[in-house]
């Protein structure tokens, strides 16, 4: 409601900072950060650009009206069906009705239901991976601190791994160690564009590479235990867990052919 204050009858225009918004909605500052991310995410918040200000620069903000209309109404549509005896319910019907069927309890979005907000730990831990991440970008490229950290924790929220992500920057920053400055992406237009999305599928498709590999590995060794072959003395403790773990094979074949689990 703070923000559509601050819009333009179109949505647009909305200029106020995060601390603004903290001061004049009292909630805390991890939380009015992680409500603007999730905004965006949803798409009833789009960012148009950014204003200068004494301390940097403000993310100007524009709310979607379409996707504010296709969302779900929360107060139950105005059915008229007549006066009743107290139309007026302020506690939960469990007085006898009409019908002889008591009212339900508090739904879950009552006003009164209180929710367990999140916690500030888990905030700065969110705050501390996304800041971790952008430290590996080379910082000869490094631009728009702000929006950066607001597209890495929205990754993190999609469900990319830090670690991935990190992994991500890095095999960046080495492919391009040579480049020119004329040929460098700077860190906001980066993460803006997603290109770090092609890294980290490349990420998980070498994993996944790996694991067959390993299994493919795994089988083999199966194969000599079971076959009692003598080059199964070259097989390590690690690998016969392993091999157990898969149930590739069964601890008397493991013994059969004389190692040790």
């Amino acid at each position: 409601m703070f923000l559509a204050d601050k819009a333009s009858d179109d949505g647009s225009g909305i200029w106020c900072s995060k601390g603004t918004i903290q001061r004049h909605t009292e909630l805390g500052e991890t939380t009015v950060k992680r409500t603007i991310r999730d905004f965006l995410k949803e798409g009833i918040l789009v960012e148009t650009g950014a204003r200068g200000c004494k301390n940097g620069f403000t993310v100007v903000y524009r709310i979607d009206l379409a996707r504010i209309e296709a969302l779900e109404l929360t107060a139950e549509p105005d059915i008229e069906t007549g006066a009743t005896v107290d139309p007026v319910q302020t506690g939960p019907r469990t007085g006898v009705t009409v019908t002889g069927v008591p009212g339900p309890p508090w739904p879950p979005n009552h006003p009164k239901t209180i929710h367990k907000p999140p916690t500030r730990e888990r905030g700065a831990a969110e705050d501390e991976e996304a800041e971790k991440v952008l430290a590996c970008y080379p910082p000869d490229r490094l631009r728009g601190k702000a929006d950066c950290l607001s597209r890495i924790r929205a990754a993190l929220d999609d469900g990319v791994s830090a670690k991935d992500l990190t992994e991500a920057v890095k095999a960046y920053a080495t492919e391009s160690a040579g480049f020119t400055r004329s040929k460098v992406c700077f860190s906001d237009n980066w993460f803006r564009s997603g290109r770090w999305r092609a890294y980290v599928e490349d990420i998980a498709r070498g994993r996944e590479e790996l694991k067959a590999k390993e299994a493919q590995m795994l089988t083999g060794l199966a194969g000599w235990v079971t076959d009692k072959h003598p080059l199964c003395r070259h097989i390590t403790p690690g690998q016969i867990d392993a091999l157990l773990a898969a149930e590739l094979v069964t601890q008397a074949q493991i013994q059969a052919a004389g190692l040790r689990s």
